[in-house]
């Protein structure tokens, strides 16, 4: 039997779709994760300093959020397969040129070309398993995906250093070839699902998209840096704010949108990325101020540090896959709901925290907590945003997802100064998780007011 991106579930071309789907988006988190430990040696061959490390960071974290909407586009339109094809491969030469690279202007361009080519396969991968399985199966099949791709950020840190340490910081770029090759050799056959949006491409769409995009996320990245007040960061913050507001009004009238706002008509997707929103500020908000605490108060090393996320991927491992199962079996809103709301009080347990912190008590069961809350909630909200919509929009429908919840995650972090008082002591870390438990609140009363489970049709309203 041949492998269609069409096939019923449960045949060995759904299969090998599905490790297809898992290798490039690990591929894209694993990036994302592994690089921070080799900051350090980075700079110390290539000089540059503290912006050198900055920007080994934030030329990827750019270009993906910028490009993100445009990738869903693309491979709605195009075919899935063909965009994630030219994605993994550009990717695979990027990472290349960064092992590579002889000056931090290089790094810092080849860096720029693996975000945006991350972009091109996160949406993509996720509309081949929308498009693959149906009903309970599609929801056990994103569960499987959120689990194995979630060990990307516990196996990023740990591998990155072991590299670093035994070889050279080059070896954490150059070790994405591996998984590039596995990929591309088991997308050998398969064939694109007849399926593909005919809308004419829109330029301006993309143009705005991209414009309003990437200024906005320059300016949240270097606010830090430079300060709100500093015209390096209003001016891009308002022309990207501004691209936005009037790219929405073009979405309105254009006669092929990029991004249909016919989208957010559906119920369970427009609920469910308000759910987003919500959930990843708090998790990237709480997440940014567990590992800072531990390390300025605390007095915990970067790799121990490190260490203490663990309990969250590892829960995700270990439940999202039977979460999925059980979502598709009885509907994503009470998982979609209670799941925030584990994560909530996992965060509250924390505001416990006194000098000299003892982890095991004051910390652990929080962090335990919120694990197993985000494996109740991640694959039964992701199946349900994509679910909602028809499987020629999934790829665009999964860009504004993991748009929504990247943007939500930068303007937490962008605001974690604000929110903690200036400094992540420990009246500064208490008053920050509060924040997070309360936005993971809200996302939780957002699920149970607003998602709906699919009827008998498996087309949620």
């Amino acid at each position: 039997m041949s492998g269609t991106a069409g096939e019923q579930p449960g045949t060995s071309g759904n299969t090998r779709l599905l490790a297809v789907a898992v290798l490039a988006t690990f591929v894209a988190f694993l990036d994302g994760s592994i690089v921070t430990v080799a900051l350090p040696a980075i700079s110390a061959d290539l000089g540059g300093g503290l912006p050198t490390q900055q920007w080994t960071v934030n030329a990827y974290l750019l270009t993906l959020g910028a490009f993100i909407l445009l990738a869903g586009s693309l491979s709605d339109s195009f075919g899935r397969l063909r965009i994630l094809r030219i994605g993994i491969l550009g990717f695979g030469t990027a990472s290349l040129a960064c092992a590579l690279a002889w000056s931090p202007g290089l790094l810092i361009a080849a860096r720029a070309v693996q975000g945006l080519t991350a972009a091109l396969l996160v949406p993509g991968s996720l509309a081949l398993i929308t498009t693959a399985y149906r009903d309970a199966a599609r929801a056990a099949a994103i569960g499987r995906w959120t689990a194995w791709t979630g060990t990307a950020a516990i196996i990023g840190p740990l591998l990155g250093g072991v590299l670093v340490d035994v070889g050279s910081w080059r070896l954490i770029f150059a070790v994405n070839v591996l998984p590039v090759a596995v990929c591309l050799l088991l997308m050998t056959g398969l064939q694109e699902s007849a399926g593909r949006r005919t809308a004419g491409f829109d330029l301006p769409g993309v143009v705005l998209a991209v414009t309003g995009l990437a200024g906005s996320v320059y300016a949240l990245i270097e606010q830090e840096r430079l300060g709100w007040g500093h015209p390096a960061i209003v001016v891009p913050l308002a022309a990207g704010l501004a691209a936005l507001v009037v790219f929405v009004l073009h979405e309105a009238r254009a006669p092929s949108p990029m991004m249909p706002l016919s989208l957010f008509r559906a119920r369970n997707f427009r609920y469910g990325n308000l759910v987003t929103a919500g959930a990843y500020a708090g998790l990237s908000l709480g997440t940014f101020a567990v590992t800072v605490f531990v390390q300025e108060a605390a007095g915990f090393s970067a790799t121990a540090a490190g260490f203490t996320a663990l309990p969250l991927p590892l829960a995700m491992l270990l439940l999202s896959a039977r979460m999925g199962r059980l979502a598709g079996t009885f509907g994503p809103r009470l998982f979609m709901a209670a799941g925030p709301v584990l994560c909530a009080g996992g965060f509250l347990l924390m505001l416990g925290v006194r000098p000299p912190l003892d982890f095991p008590t004051e910390l652990l069961p929080g962090l335990v907590l919120c694990g197993l809350g985000l494996a109740v909630m991640v694959a039964p909200l992701t199946s349900a945003v994509l679910g909602a919509l028809n499987e020629d929009d999934a790829g665009i429908g999964s860009a504004v997802n993991n748009a929504v919840s990247r943007v939500a995650g930068l303007i937490a972090i962008a605001l974690a100064g604000t929110v903690s008082g200036g400094a992540l002591d420990f009246p500064g870390f208490r008053q920050t998780v509060l924040v997070s438990a309360v936005l993971f609140l809200a996302a939780g009363l957002t699920a149970w007011l607003g998602i709906r489970n699919p009827d008998t049709s498996g087309r949620s309203g």
